[in-house]
């Protein structure tokens, strides 16, 4: 490897906003470890990014024009706070730019999980613990290394923490969240892997009943379901040209970096661009519960590990079904080695069941036509959660991002039968908390153009006795935001936004518009001035609107472990630049409510939410009126066969 040549960096490089290969992984890594060599510190990578290139050069690209590469490499120091931000030219062989942060903490690890997992396991405090529970084989012990959230004692103060949980198995193949080991918690230095202090408290006995759900356990599988198969003889109506991703009248770039996982670029229907960038930005989990070893549970699942090096290598038939275009991810270990997530991103097509219909009683016809979508997803697993992530390509020119949420609740021990009034008791002396899972998706709009407005848009019943004799009249009143800002849904209004052109009308001589439909939103019940509140002050609104600044990444800021209250949005918004006809950034806030059921254990179904993208007065009319009639011929009646 350290024998390639420039075109063999880039050969596969096709569009400026592909994302890295292993290749420029690795050199960008060399060109870094070159770049530190002389201080004999060992550097560790946290992140290795696409630097994305000018908006301009993008805009501008055409096919045969040479791309240059480059990379945006944060690195931490062994034993230090603090990150360095380099940015290199891949393309080059140089570094661009450095960047101090003496004060950030990067994402916790993957590799960090075990070390912290093994510091605790041999801290004599913890293994005590384990001994006054009766818990003697420390293998089948299992701690889960949290984010610790906010500073809780001055011993924590200028240290990058975590704070673990812990279960233990019944046997080495047992469920571990079946058996959580109640009241014994530890708080660990992650630089120097010091336990800076084992919290042992109460008698909670650990419940011993199995919660397994793998198949080995199950003893009588319910397999009376007769199999679907979905076919595609004549193939898939999708394909890659020129680095971009074709379906029907759809074309867009799909990216991935270890952070927010899969994003979606320059999204166009028909040549006609709707949004330069979408991503999930953020994500945060809050628990409820004011119990000391649980009140800090506050993780940013995004800002803090990352899931995008937490993705799944998906499986053909089982996490996805038909006929399935996968591509690998590339990602950067801890020593800035290439890592590759085989099938991290799934592509296919599905029915969607009715796109449009009429039936015509005067002249006794009918005109179907079916819908479909293009499905572009990716599964990452944090701890005991499964994220499923879906963007959804409609032939009406919809988009939608649904996220399932599925895997494990996370548990707490309480005595049988006894409840909680912060979860819910879903075993014997088994409680899952109640907790929220809240998202934040960026969504840098370029509705027909790089320039956009924003508006507001309420629906109002007629006040007027006049206009209104009938008490039935209602109508939607929009209203222009000019400042940059934080707004809030309200369902009794009907609230909406829509982004809107101010250089390109329809034939009835409005601004082309898409709306964003929140269909998803959620109300927060944490304070916004304590500890935890203060740090996700993003939740507090459902959309923030701001104008494009390329530095500004993320909801919570560039570095959320240890994070200040006005890192993020609270902070953009303060520059009260304007919002009318400019580059507009909507960061959009949605979420699940959950409070655990019985029916969450031992795993927990899919449950799901998102938001909608809907064309507004962007077209003519019905962009699917086109669409040739068809009848599928594999459909059959189960009477005649």
């Amino acid at each position: 490897m350290d024998q390639l040549v420039e075109s063999d960096k880039t050969k596969s490089i096709e569009h400026p906003l592909n994302p890295l290969t292993e290749e420029e992984i690795y050199s960008a890594s060399r060109i870094v470890k070159n770049y530190f060599a002389e201080s004999r510190e060992k550097i560790f990578f946290e992140t290795i990014q696409l630097e994305e290139p000018e908006k301009s050069f993008v805009l501008n690209f055409k096919k045969g024009m040479q791309i240059p590469r480059a990379a945006r490499v944060n690195i931490f120091k062994e034993g230090k706070i603090g990150v360095h931000v380099i940015k290199v030219s891949i393309s080059e062989e140089r570094v661009i730019s450095e960047e101090k942060y003496s004060d950030a903490q990067p994402m916790i690890q993957l590799e960090e999980f075990l070390d912290i997992e093994n510091a605790v396991k041999t801290d004599p405090r913890f293994i005590k613990g384990c001994k006054r529970r009766g818990i003697v084989d420390l293998d089948l012990v299992c701690v889960d290394a949290w984010s610790a959230g906010f500073v809780a004692s001055e011993d924590e103060k200028g240290r990058h923490i975590s704070h673990i949980f812990a279960w233990v198995r019944n046997s080495p193949t047992d469920h571990q969240y079946a058996h959580p080991i109640e009241g014994l918690n530890a708080t660990v230095d992650i630089k120097t892997l010091e336990v800076i202090e084992v919290i042992d408290v109460g008698d909670i006995p650990i419940p011993k009943t199995p919660g397994n759900y793998i198949s080995e356990f199950e003893k009588n599988p319910r397999d009376n379901l007769k199999q679907i198969n979905i076919n595609q003889p004549s193939g898939v109506s999708f394909e890659f040209k020129d680095g971009k991703l074709l379906w029907d009248k759809w074309s867009l770039v799909v990216g991935f970096n270890s952070r927010e996982g899969l994003t979606l670029h320059n999204v166009c229907y028909d040549n006609r661009s709707i949004c330069y960038r979408a991503s999930i930005a953020e994500m945060v989990v809050p628990y409820g519960s004011p119990n000391k070893t649980h009140a800090r549970k506050n993780v940013f699942d995004i800002g803090e590990y990352g899931i995008g090096k937490l993705a799944n290598s998906l499986e053909l038939g089982c996490d996805c079904l038909g006929s399935i275009y996968y591509m690998d991810c590339w990602i950067a270990d801890t020593s800035g080695n290439p890592m590759k997530i085989k099938n991290g991103i799934c592509i296919h097509e599905e029915d969607h069941g009715l796109l449009w219909k009429h039936y015509d009683f005067r002249l006794d016809s009918t005109e179907v036509r079916r819908g479909r979508r293009l499905v572009i997803s990716s599964i990452s697993t944090v701890g005991n959660y499964d994220y499923a992530s879906y963007w959804y390509l409609y032939l009406d020119g919809e988009i939608e991002f649904e996220m399932k949420a599925t895997g494990v609740i996370n548990t707490v021990g309480c005595i049988p039968h006894s409840g909680d009034k912060y979860g819910t008791e879903v075993a014997p002396g088994v409680v899952g908390q109640i907790h929220q899972h809240i998202f934040c998706a960026r969504l840098d709009m370029a509705v027909d153009g790089e320039k956009n407005s924003l508006y507001q848009c309420d629906t109002e019943q007629e006040a007027s006795s006049e206009l209104n004799p009938f008490g039935n009249a209602f109508y939607v009143q929009e209203k222009a935001l000019k400042v940059e800002g934080g707004f809030k849904r309200n369902p009794e209004k009907q609230r909406y936004w829509k982004f809107v052109s101010e250089t390109r009308k329809n034939k009835m001589g409005k601004n082309t518009s898409y709306k964003l439909e929140p269909t998803g939103s959620i109300a927060s019940f944490h304070d916004p001035n304590g500890p935890s509140g203060s740090r996700m002050k993003f939740i507090f609104n459902s959309l923030w609107v701001t104008e494009f600044d390329r530095e500004e990444r993320y909801p919570a800021g560039e570095f959320v472990n240890g994070s200040k209250s006005d890192d993020g949005l609270p902070s953009f918004v303060k520059k009260k630049r304007s919002i009318k006809n400019e580059d507009l950034v909507a960061w959009h806030v949605f979420g699940l409510h959950h409070l655990p059921r019985l029916e969450d254990y031992p795993v927990q179904p899919v449950v799901k939410t998102g938001f909608k993208l809907m064309p507004v007065g962007f077209f003519d009319r019905n962009p699917s009126i086109d669409l040739a009639a068809q009848k599928n011929k594999a459909s059959c009646s189960v009477k005649d066969s």
